[in-house]
């Protein structure tokens, strides 16, 4: 296959250098990744500016293009740029993520977001993320990606998206591997508070994951992790709650 490659952490981060030469053993890997991290941008797109393009040298890459823009950006117009190129991308994938993205954190996600946009964009995709800030053990996560990418994944959907995170750990340290939904992700002291120099509050985001003692390895892919398993979790960008339509219907707000 022909595969574009991008993420959130920037073209020169490890992860993506990582699973650029995983995807080379079996693909043709092409990269549009943003010019510096761009993480928690969620699915945001360059709106008020032009997104700057250069060309870029990623080792295992047939070609690269670094842009000033977001993950979502890199997707959607690196897709244009290849096809000017005359190469005919057949997935998207994105990552290897330095941290894990879980549950609701998928909602802010740049590299779950780039992974989303192949899907709008009508392409099978795969986001790739290992628990970690500073990620020592890419094994699992690549093996994984791999496997994914002979996946005839069109077979079980063309728009689907998989999102799979590994603990940071030796592939034998690591207890399985749970097919799972999606679960809350919540942090103790979500908003650190400080001063800057001029004595202006200042508010950041911090704190660390919740662990929910409730939650089993089946429960969904936040109690996987906790309990030391990889998780793939099957996506969709389709938001709608189906079980509440016929609810909303009833309440009446739609009668005029």
């Amino acid at each position: 296959m022909n595969i574009l490659l991008s993420n959130d952490d920037g073209i020169d981060s490890r992860g993506l250098r990582t699973l650029a030469e995983a995807l080379a053993r079996s693909h043709d890997v092409y990269v549009c990744a943003p010019d510096k991290e761009r993480s928690g941008t969620g699915h945001g797109i360059t709106i008020s500016t032009s997104v700057v393009v250069t060309e870029a040298d990623v080792p295992f890459a047939k070609l690269s293009y670094m842009m000033s823009g977001t993950p979502a950006d890199c997707v959607k117009m690196g897709l244009d740029l290849l096809a000017n190129e005359g190469v005919a991308i057949d997935a998207v994938f994105s990552g290897i993520n330095s941290g894990s993205n879980l549950g609701t954190d998928t909602l802010y996600s740049g590299t779950v977001s780039a992974a989303l946009e192949g899907s709008l964009c009508g392409l099978p995709s795969v986001a790739v993320s290992v628990s970690a800030l500073a990620p020592r053990h890419y094994e699992l996560a690549s093996e994984l990606a791999l496997r994914a990418s002979l996946l005839d994944m069109r077979g079980i959907d063309d728009r689907i998206v998989l999102n799979i995170n590994t603990p940071d750990l030796p592939p034998g340290e690591v207890k399985g591997v749970k097919v799972t939904g999606l679960g809350m992700r919540e942090y103790h002291t979500w908003n650190v508070r400080s001063t800057d120099k001029d004595g202006r509050l200042t508010l950041s985001y911090g704190g660390d994951p919740i662990h929910y003692d409730e939650l089993d390895a089946d429960s969904n892919d936040v109690g996987a992790a906790q309990h030391g398993y990889a998780t793939i979790t099957p996506m969709h960008f389709d938001l709608t709650s189906y079980p509440l339509l016929d609810k909303v219907r009833a309440s009446g707000i739609a009668d005029v």
